[in-house]
Order: C-alpha cells, then structure tokens, then sequence
C-alpha cells in the first residue's frame, strides 16, 4: 500500500507511539519500512481471516495495521525510535490444530471433528466415507439395522477406506440383550475395530467382551487394545463407568465363558473402558437435555479425577456434542478443552444421510424450537425418551398416547374401546391384530425370546405391538413414504434450527447443497476464526464486528486451505 493518506497516518503514529500512552498494553515492538504498515481496514480483516497463517497487528488509538516484512519482537517495551507497539498478536490457528492433538494421533484424523452415527442407517456409509476420505471420523448408524444389513456394511466400508478412519455404532439394547451381544460378536468376527457407545446406562458384557477382545502386551510390555470405543455419556455416573476398567464381575463372566484368559483380564484392570467420552449435551435423538456450558466442565473434572486416580499410561480425553451446528459453538466447545467434537442432527440434513428428501426439506426448515420429547423405541417400556422435531409431524403427540395407555393398562384387551378405534383409524391404519401378525413374525427371525415373554406376559405383548408403531414411524420418515409424512419420527435437536438460522441466504440454505464435508469444514474453519478474535480480545484488542464475518465456503476452496 503506498496511499498518501496512509503514509500521513503511518506518519503520524510514528510520532505519536514514542510519546503518548497506546490505549492497551503492547505486547512488543515492531520496526520496519512504511510500505510495510498496511491501514486498510479490508486488508487488516482479510489478515485476521487467514487463520492459516500468524497476524500481527500495530495500532495507535485503537487505529488496527497489518504490518508486513520488519522486525517484530515480542515481550519488550517500545524504546527505539521510529518503532509501533504491537498490541495484537496470533500464531496460525488451522483448523487442524483446535482440539486434541493426541486425539488425532491416536484416531488417524487430520481434523478433531466426528459425524455421530445416527441410527437406522441415517449415519450412512456415503456419510462415513465422505468424512474418512477428508481426515474427519464418521460412525455408521448401526442401530436398528438387520445385522445382515450391517454386515454389508462393513464389507463396504473395510473396502473403500482400507487405511482410513472410520467406526460402527454399538447401541445399549436393555430390551433385546441378545442382538446386542450378536453385533459386538459379529464386530469382533469382522475386524471393527472401533465403537460408538451410544445410550448405555450401565455396562453390559457385550460392551466389555468387545472392548477387551485380543488384549495384549507388545514386545516392550506396553497393553495393546485392538478394540477402542469412544462412548457418549450425559451423566456422571455412566462417564465414570467408561472412564473406569471393567467390572471385575464381567471380566470373571467372560473368563467362565472362554472368551478371555485370566491374564487378559489382569491387563484389561489396567485400561479404561474408553479413553475418550463425548460429553452429549442437548441432542437430538436419546438425550438428556443436559447444557453444554455445565456437562463439559463436570466431566472434565471426573476426566481429571478418574486419569490421577488409576495413572493410565494414556490421558483420557472429553469431546462434546449436543447443540453444534454453528462456528460459535464449535469455538465454545473447543474453548472449554474438549478433545474433538460430534455433530448429529446436522448431518441428516446433508446429501448423504441415509434419511428421505422429504425429511431434509423438513429439517431445512426447523427452527430451535420446532422440537420435543418423545417416547423411544428401543427403551420403551423405562419411559426413555428422544428428542424429535415436531414441526409438520404429529408423532411425539401420538407416541406419548400410547405410552399413557402402555402405563395405564394391562393388556390390548383392556384399552378402552374408543382408544382402541382411534388406534386402528389413525395411528397403525390396520387393525390391531395385524400389527401383531407383523411383530410377531419380526421377532421370530430377530429375537424369539420376545414371543416366549409376550406369550406369558400381556402387557409385554401390548409394548411390542405399541413399539412397532414407534419403530415403523422411523422407517416411514427414512424412505419418505407420503402416505405418513404425519408420523414421521425424526431425531432433531435444537442446534438444527441454530444451523439453519446460520446458513439463511447462502447456498447451504438449500438441502441438496448440504454436503457433510462441506457443512463440517465451514463450520471447523468458522471455530478456528472466532477462535482468533477471541484470543486477540483477550489481549486488549477491540475487533471490529467484520473480523468475525465468515463467509460460507464450497469444500474445494477450504480444502485446498
């Protein structure tokens, strides 16, 4: 910049830097050619915008210069003549480098950023490819699925990302222990080698068999654990259960049943359950509704407390989800230490989800408060619940009906009789009896110690025939079936309508622009901005709101940064 009116200004702080107090304490000085003092707001901007490389800034009377070329020095006061004090100073702050670097190490990622793996096949296998081919984590959504669907699964996915990262779902299944223990072994037989942990309330033996299955010493006696979960938790009591070895009991079950030696089961009392829980906040889908800015710092304090506690040879480490869509709060997140963070309900909205384009154009036009509790499926007769948009759907409202009824009667037989005609007319649309035609030959194949309950247990039976709708609304969502677009269950969280709020006007405001990577890198490269304006405002520095503007991006671009 060679403009006579910066020259004038360049001149005047020179005058003025050696004589009048600057408005913030300088962080060093820095002395160089005038052609080097660049006062263009645009340019000071643009500097503070490149997040990729170090920024330094000058300033007299809260007047910001992006300085070029010349010799700045930190940690000393302005004493030489002709020299600027520097009042605002940030290294390279990538995208790369906002959570934990181990993490990265340890997973094989470039970036600290996991797309979560949304069940019935919504956390598809084009969304954990997409993710494994940029350097970021993806989990197949796993839940719900036939394990002959999962099994494909992995064949594709052990085929396209031979070498890159990637991850299956493993779903607590208080309801069907069996097909839980039938995932984790077709796990093992197949070579997963990392698991979501998702809604589990206490540990299983399914979930401690696959994590201590082919524990080892290597040739310099460290513990080598092939399997590696990386467990979501909302409450304390369930992170320090992950955070902790393996119940003794469990270990001495698997050594009865010969699926671990007795020293296995020493080496497994000295590793954690997970190295690595994501804090899940509120969520769509199994939640707790728990607040970001409270679940974090409680759980990085059970970290801490749990790592002096048994001296792991490797930190333990806390993500968070729950509430991200945005740059602002990813940055919060990555601010308040965690490890890496997880998105959910954004990804459904993307291209690749393995939802229907009725679904996305439905969340496309959520806002944070389009969304509620709902009865779950899968924990339906605990009163466990999930957070589902409710906006253009009447499913949480006919789900919590029949749960009233599951709670106030005995069995079928005792529903009342216009409770029984509304059932039929407007929430299964066939009779009653059909449904459980259709549960029962469902569960012959899937898990025949349902029948055998059912059989001695009406109000048992009554649940099935109630989670079938629950299960099928799911199913009717995902493949767009226009006949019950008014049941569709669809898992949603506010940070939808947060997202959507962001993208408004930008070509990610159109679903079928939405790409995972795309919405992923925008929002990482986003963080890392705010991350740097924040950091600058910590040191004194007063940015202008334009600093913070973040301009969406197509992927090619960011990438290529």
């Amino acid at each position: 910049m060679q403009h006579q009116s910066s020259q004038a200004l360049v001149s005047q702080m020179s005058r003025s830097s050696s004589n009048a107090p600057v408005s913030i304490e300088p962080l060093g000085q820095w002395i160089g050619p005038a052609s080097g003092v660049d006062l263009r707001a645009d340019a000071v901007r643009d500097a503070v915008q490149d997040t990729g490389e170090a920024v330094v800034l000058i300033s007299d009377r809260d007047v910001y210069a992006r300085i070029t070329g010349g010799k700045a020095v930190l940690g000393v006061r302005v004493t030489e003549p002709g020299a600027f004090p520097i009042v605002g100073y940030s290294p390279p702050i990538p995208p790369e480098h906002l959570g934990d670097p181990g993490f990265l190490a340890d997973h094989g990622l470039r970036y600290p950023y996991i797309a979560g793996a949304m069940a019935n096949g919504i956390g598809s296998a084009e969304i954990v490819e997409a993710m494994g081919r940029a350097g970021m984590l993806g989990f197949f959504g796993a839940a719900g699925l036939p394990l002959a669907v999962v099994d494909a699964a992995i064949d594709r996915l052990s085929r396209s990302l031979e070498g890159q990262p990637y991850g299956f779902n493993l779903i607590h299944s208080p309801n069907e222990p069996d097909l839980e223990a039938a995932v984790v072994e077709l796990y093992i037989r197949r070579g997963v080698h990392l698991a979501s942990a998702s809604a589990y309330l206490d540990l299983t033996l399914p979930v401690v068999r696959y994590r201590v299955d082919g524990i080892h010493e290597d040739s310099r006696g460290r513990i080598v654990t092939p399997n590696r979960l990386i467990a979501k938790a909302s409450r304390i009591e369930v992170a320090t259960k992950f955070f902790s070895p393996p119940p003794e009991r469990l270990l001495r079950a698997l050594i009865e049943t010969g699926d671990i030696t007795e020293g296995q089961a020493r080496l497994a009392g000295q590793m954690p359950m997970a190295q690595d829980i994501t804090a899940e906040a509120d969520s769509g889908g199994h939640t707790d509704n728990q607040p970001a800015l409270a679940l974090m710092p409680s759980l990085m304090a059970l970290r801490d407390q749990m790592q002096a506690r048994h001296g792991y040879t490797q930190p333990l480490r806390v993500g968070a989800a729950g509430g991200i869509s945005t740059p602002i709060a990813a940055a919060a997140a990555f601010s308040m230490g965690a490890a890496y963070i997880l998105t959910g309900s954004v990804n459904q909205s993307c291209v690749e989800a393995g939802t229907s384009e009725t679904v996305r154009t439905m969340l496309a036009a959520a806002e944070q408060a389009d969304v509620t509790m709902a009865p779950a499926a899968d924990m339906f007769e605990m009163g466990v619940k999930v957070q589902v948009l409710k906006r253009g759907t009447l499913f949480a409202m006919r789900a919590q009906k029949l749960y009233d009824l599951y709670r106030a009667c005995n069995s079928l037989e005792s529903i009342p009789a216009a409770d029984w005609a509304a059932l039929e007319k407007n929430f299964f649309q066939t009779s009653v009896n059909e449904v459980w035609s259709q549960c029962h030959d469902f569960f012959a194949d899937r898990d025949p110690a349902q029948l055998e309950r059912a059989a001695k247990d009406p109000k048992h039976k009554m649940a099935l025939v109630f989670r079938w709708y629950l299960g099928q609304s799911s199913h009717w969502a995902n493949a767009g079936d226009p006949s019950r677009v008014i049941d569709y269950q669809i898992w949603c969280g506010p940070s939808m309508g947060a997202f959507n709020e962001w993208v408004r006007g930008s070509f990610l405001e159109q679903p079928e622009h939405r790409r995972v990577v795309t919405v992923a890198m925008n929002i990482l490269h986003g963080a890392a901005l705010l991350s740097r304006v924040n950091a600058l405002r910590g040191q004194g520095v007063k940015p202008p709101r334009s600093w913070s503007d973040y301009n969406l991006r197509p992927t090619e671009e960011l990438l290529a940064q």
